[in-house]
């Protein structure tokens, strides 16, 4: 086994003068700002009164989990000879909220759609999707069920 170190800086940005002092007194907003790197602004669900034009937690998680899929899809469609033309993907997932506010995953449905060059063998691209869970180092890592349901489209 080999260990692998990823880094991020996180910096809170909703600070409007007087911190955490009272609950409702500050934004929960933050910046993502990994070195070399585009800065992300962020912000928590919207169903916790977040920006929804920013992103927040559970779309990167999600957004992560799906590009995690579609690279190991494309590495085994590569390594196993098949042309794949495009890919992309429209994720769900769902989550539960208890009584007490705490939340979490329950489930993600990876929705790929992908294009094909006529003559592949459909069966053989999908049965990849099996595989990549073996591989993807966010499928392996979260504790919730992750499924696909893809979606092909046979170029002529």
């Amino acid at each position: 086994m080999t260990e692998h170190d990823y880094t991020a800086r996180v910096v809170w940005t909703g600070n409007r003068g007087d911190g955490t002092r009272h609950y409702k007194g500050y934004d929960r907003t933050w910046n993502v700002e990994t070195p070399g790197k585009p800065v992300i602004h962020c912000s928590n669900d919207p169903l916790l009164g977040g920006n929804p034009g920013l992103h927040n937690p559970e779309d990167m998680l999600i957004a992560a989990l799906s590009a995690c899929h579609m690279l190991w899809f494309l590495h085994l469609a590569s390594d196993a000879g098949i042309a794949v033309q495009a890919y992309e993907d429209d994720p769900l997932a769902v989550g539960e909220t208890d009584s007490t506010g705490a939340s979490r995953f329950l489930r993600a449905t990876l929705r790929p759609r992908i294009a094909v060059p006529a003559g592949t063998d459909l069966g053989r691209v999908d049965a990849l999707h099996g595989q990549v869970h073996a591989f993807c180092f966010i499928a392996r890592s979260v504790n919730f069920p992750v499924s696909y349901a893809a979606r092909y489209r046979v170029l002529a």
